[in-house]
C-alpha cells in the first residue's frame, strides 16, 4: 500500500510536543584539526573514532549527482560508488508499468542495443560491439567513424585525444592554407603591381620618347624652313640684283677665261674676255663712278668703274670711251668694244678687283648677282 508521506517524513525521526530537539550536526561545536597531529604524536590508548556529520538528504544527493557526472565525463571508465538509496514513495503504477512494457520493443530491438545482448538475452563479457550502420547508431555515438564504434567504450579517452588531434591538424592544416592563400595573393598583388610600375614606365618612355621625336620634327621643319627662307631670300636678292646688274655686251662669245695661261701674258690671265666686234657698246655691269679712264699700256684704252661697296670694274682693250668720269647708272654704255692694246683681235677684256685689290673670276661674281654670263 502506497504511503502518502514523503520520503523526508519517514526517514526524520518524530518528536513529541513539548520536547526540543536536538542541534543539527553542523550546529555542533567543531574541533580544530591539525593533520599533522596522527603523525607528530603516537596514538595511545584507545582510539577516538571522528563523529560522523549527517546531512540532509539533498546534500547527499548533490555529492552523488556531481559523482556521476565526474564518472559519465571520465568516458564511463569508472563508476560511481554505491550509497544506500533514499527511501523514495511513489504511487504504486504496476499495473500502468504492465500496460507500458508490453508496448514497447524488445531490448535486442532497440537500435543501438540489440548488438551489445547476445543472443541468450545477456550481454557477452570482452566481446566488442558490432558498429552499427548511421542511420541505427544510438545518440551516444552521434559522430564517431567506425573504427571509434568499433574501439568501444573502453578507449572513449583514446576517441577523445584521437580526435582533439584531428581538430589540431584540421586547424593546423586550414592556417597554413589560409597563410598559403594570403602568399599567393600577396605575389599575385605584387606581380600585379610590378606589372603595373612596368606598364606605366613603358608609357613613360614611349611618351618621352614620342615628345623626343615630335621636338626633333619640329627642329628639323625650323631647319627646313630656314633653310628654304634662305634659299627664297638669296633667290630674291640675284632677283633684285639681276635687276640692277647687267651684262657688260650684249652680243658676245667667252674667249680667254680667268687664270688662264698663254703667250699673251706675263703671267695668268687676270680677267674674261667677251669677243664682239668692232664698236659693241659697252655697258656699267651696275651703277657706281667713273675714276679712271684713258690709255694703260697694254690694256689699251681702258676705263675703271668703281661701285659703292668698293669694288673696281675694269674695262679694257677699248676704240673708244663715250663717258669718262661722274655717277653712272646701271646699264648706262660707257665706251665701245676695241682692239687696242696687247690684243690679237677686237674684244673687251673685264676684270674684278674687289676693294681694288688682286684680280677675282669676273665670271663667278656676275653669277652671284644673278647673272648668267
Amino acid at each position: 500500500m502506497a504511503s502518502n508521506r514523503s520520503a523526508l517524513d519517514q526517514a526524520s525521526p518524530g518528536y513529541d510536543d513539548g520536547e526540543e530537539p536536538a542541534a543539527p550536526p553542523w550546529e555542533e561545536p567543531w574541533e580544530e584539526w591539525n593533520p599533522t597531529a596522527e603523525s607528530i604524536a603516537p596514538i595511545r590508548g584507545k582510539h577516538r573514532v571522528a563523529k560522523q556529520r549527517g546531512g540532509t538528504m539533498a546534500r547527499s544527493g548533490a555529492v552523488l549527482g556531481v559523482g556521476v557526472i565526474a564518472a559519465v565525463g571520465a568516458g564511463g571508465m569508472a563508476s560511481a560508488k554505491e550509497r544506500p538509496k533514499a527511501p523514495i514513495s511513489m504511487p504504486d503504477l504496476g499495473h500502468a508499468a504492465d500496460e507500458v512494457m508490453d508496448t514497447l520493443p524488445d531490448a535486442d530491438e532497440l537500435p543501438g542495443v540489440g548488438s551489445l545482448i547476445s543472443e541468450g538475452g545477456h550481454g557477452t563479457a570482452g566481446t566488442a560491439p558490432q558498429a552499427q550502420p548511421a542511420s541505427r547508431a544510438p545518440l551516444t555515438q552521434a559522430g564517431l567513424t567506425a573504427e571509434e564504434s568499433a574501439s568501444g567504450t573502453a578507449n572513449a579517452g583514446e576517441v577523445l585525444r584521437t580526435r582533439i588531434l584531428r581538430q589540431a591538424e584540421t586547424q593546423r592544416t586550414a592556417a597554413e592554407t589560409a597563410q598559403r592563400v594570403a602568399a599567393e595573393r600577396a605575389a599575385s598583388d605584387e606581380a600585379a603591381a610590378d606589372a603595373a610600375r612596368k606598364k606605366a614606365a613603358e608609357l613613360e618612355e614611349k611618351q618621352a620618347a614620342e615628345a623626343e621625336a615630335k621636338r626633333k620634327a619640329a627642329v628639323e621643319a625650323e631647319r627646313k624652313a630656314a633653310v628654304e627662307a634662305e634659299r627664297k631670300a638669296a633667290a630674291e636678292r640675284r632677283a633684285k640684283l639681276a635687276a640692277s646688274y647687267v651684262l657688260p655686251v650684249g652680243s658676245y662669245t667667252l674667249t680667254s677665261s680667268f687664270g688662264q695661261a698663254g703667250d699673251m701674258w706675263s703671267a695668268n690671265h687676270t680677267g674674261q674676255d667677251f669677243a664682239a666686234p668692232t664698236g659693241t657698246p659697252v655697258k656699267a655691269v651696275h651703277g657706281g663712278t667713273i675714276t679712271q679712264a684713258g690709255w694703260a699700256g697694254s690694256y689699251g684704252y681702258r676705263i675703271v668703274l668703281t661701285l659703292d661697296d668698293g669694288t673696281e670694274v675694269w674695262y679694257c682693250h677699248l676704240s673708244s670711251m663715250t663717258q669718262t668720269s661722274g655717277e653712272v647708272s646701271t646699264g648706262d654704255v660707257i665706251g665701245r668694244v676695241g682692239a687696242t692694246g696687247n690684243v690679237t683681235g677686237p674684244h673687251l677684256h673685264l676684270e674684278v678687283r674687289p676693294g681694288g685689290g688682286a684680280p677675282i673670276d669676273p665670271v663667278a661674281w656676275m653669277r652671284e648677282r644673278g647673272l648668267q654670263p
